[in-house]
This record gives C-alpha cells, structure tokens and sequence, in this order.
C-alpha cells in the first residue's frame, strides 16, 4: 500500500486509521492480532506526534506563531495604553524605556521589536510616540494645566517637551492648544 501522505499530517493519520479499519475486520488469528497491535501502535505514534504535540506540523507553527505575535502586539499597546494612563494619574513616575516594556511582556527587547515590526510594519518606538503624543494632545484640549506641568506628567523636562511635541505634530503645544480651540469656538 502507496502512503501519499508525506509532509500531511491528517492524511497520513487518515491512511493509519484505514489500516487499522482493515485489520479490525480480519478473522482473528495470531498473526491478525500481532498485526492489529502493530497497525494500533503505529496509529498511537501518529496520534502523539500529530495531534498531541501539534507544533511538529508547519501549519501549526503559523497558526500558533501568528496567534502569539498577535497576542503579544496586543499585550504592547495594552502596556503602553496603561502606563501612560499611569503617568497621568500620578501612578508612575518615570516613562518606561522599550527594555523595560520588554522586561513587563517577559520578552527580550529583541524579539519585540522584531515581532512589533512584523506585524505592524515600524519599529515599537515608533507607536510609543504616537501614544505619547495622542496623550499630549488629549492633555492639552481636555485640561487647563499648563504646558509645563503637562510635560512633568509626562516625564519630560518642559523645553524637552517642547521640542519633542513641535518634531513629531510640527507645531508647539502652545500653539496647538491655542489652534484647536480657536477651531472649536464659534
């Protein structure tokens, strides 16, 4: 009998199990016996390696590593969303550096940022400015605090603050603040 099943987990089970159909029907006798124990210990070996330890299977390995890659991207912005919450609540006095967010998600700061840009297409500094500036921006239209204290919140030196929101928005908070309430008044 031909096994087309090279490299097909299923239909290699699927061949065993037929197999072991045949020898179950076959009239009893010793050699139908030693010959239904092998078929059933050949089937208990497929069973362990298939399906017990699944990631011997490369379709496994994708499912599973998208899974984890999906779960541990999730589990990033999660961090980051909490931590500067965090910060703003006065729960968290310094900005955690990428090593430390590396070290909360038990990972190492390598494979972060290798799976960060995987499945995200840029680099996880790169989001963690986003998050901070979208905070900064939230801070600066829904408070009255000044700019200065804003930028203590956030762990920054204000000139720091400064130059840090006017490189990545392309204009200062002050000048921010001021535009979009202008915009909001009628």
């Amino acid at each position: 009998m031909k096994v087309k099943a090279a490299g097909n987990p299923a239909a290699f089970l699927q061949w065993v199990w037929g197999v072991w159909e045949e020898k179950q029907d076959a009239p009893p006798s010793v050699d139908g016996n030693m010959a239904k124990r092998k078929v059933h210990h050949i089937y208990t070996v497929a069973v362990t390696i298939f399906v017990n330890r699944p990631f011997n299977t490369e379709i496994h390995q994708m499912a599973s590593g998208n899974k984890r890659k999906e779960e541990l991207t999730l589990r990033y912005f999660s961090l980051l969303d909490s931590h500067l919450d965090d910060l703003v609540k006065g729960n968290a006095t310094e900005m955690y550096e990428l090593a430390d967010i590396a070290r909360v998600l038990c990972v190492s700061q390598k494979h972060l940022i290798k799976i960060i840009r995987e499945e995200r297409g840029n680099h996880p500094c790169h989001f963690y400015v986003q998050k901070i500036i979208e905070r900064s921006k939230e801070l600066l239209l829904t408070t009255d605090e000044a700019i200065a204290q804003i930028a203590y919140t956030l762990t920054f030196d204000p000139s720091n603050f400064t130059k840090f929101f006017k490189k990545h928005v392309g204009i200062t908070p002050s000048a921010y603040r001021a535009g979009q309430k202008a915009k909001s008044s009628p």
